[in-house]
């Protein structure tokens, strides 16, 4: 089990992907995400997500370019939104997401939403990134099980992550269980709720090990193998997000956690989404 704040998951294809990483949805271009991603890195993370629809791309490589830390010990992820996808459309898609991160590669490319009719032909291109050598890994977000096997049926290579909505809220657990027994990393956005975390069963978790309400959903996470990825533009909870791997919840704890699944999505249904 995770036992360090450097600890990663390997994927399918070999390639490892860190545990925790640090998300910049809905920080704004400029500098305030330049200043969250650089106090992130500072702070330890390893690894950012973004994507073209977040509009930050070009503040997270300015980020990157000032840390000072080596390329290759950093994980960047970003996705191809909606209006993009298709073969032609996702390929320059990717350059201008490149080009504005100011890197020679990414480390995981995703499908942001299972646009309909669009994502076999935008997988195609993904695909076709990942065979150049532009990619180390390729992956979908918020792809139901019905969208993967639909996907699977045509593809050459089966995604390694699939990045969805995924909290003590939303437990996903048939998806989980799919993803686990065909090789694909599951990674959880909004892990912290949208900061609804006001559940009594978390509070009384929480006082008990001496941890926040936060800490304890990062590390039901991190014990049901999820990738997540918090977001937040404050230094100090940045680190709080870290401090996850001084303790174990027990397996009654976890299961207590688990049961207050209610299906309920803070994001949209990938299967009745229009944009």
């Amino acid at each position: 089990m995770t036992k360090a704040f450097t600890d990663s998951t390997v994927l399918h294809n070999g390639v490892k992907m860190p545990w925790l990483g640090f998300g910049v949805w809905q920080i704004s271009e400029g500098a305030s995400v330049v200043d969250a991603v650089r106090s992130a890195i500072e702070t330890g993370y390893r690894s950012i997500d973004t994507a073209a629809a977040y509009r930050n791309e070009a503040g997270v490589g300015q980020a990157i370019q000032e840390s000072g830390i080596a390329r290759e010990e950093l994980f960047v992820t970003t996705k191809v939104w909606n209006a993009d996808q298709g073969y032609d459309s996702t390929l320059a898609a990717f350059e201008q997401s490149r080009k504005l991160l100011g890197l020679e590669y990414l480390d995981l490319y995703l499908i942001h939403w299972p646009t309909k009719g669009k994502y076999k032909d935008t997988w195609r291109a993904i695909e076709k990134i990942y065979a150049d050598g532009l990619a180390r890994a390729i992956g979908v977000c918020n792809f139901q099980t019905h969208h993967l096997e639909d996907l699977k049926a045509d593809a050459k290579v089966i995604p390694m992550v699939n990045q969805v909505e995924y909290h003590p809220l939303l437990a996903q657990q048939p998806l989980r269980q799919y993803c686990r027994e065909n090789n694909i990393q599951l990674e959880a956005w909004s892990p912290l709720m949208q900061g609804n975390l006001d559940q009594p069963v978390l509070a009384e978790i929480a006082a008990r090990y001496g941890k926040s309400a936060a800490q304890i959903v990062l590390r039901w996470d991190l014990q049901n193998e999820v990738v997540t990825i918090p977001k937040s533009t404050t230094p100090s909870r940045i680190r709080e997000n870290t401090e996850i791997f001084d303790f174990e919840l027990s397996a009654e704890d976890m299961a207590r956690i688990t049961a207050l699944d209610a299906g309920r999505r803070f994001g949209p249904d990938p299967d009745n989404f229009n944009f």
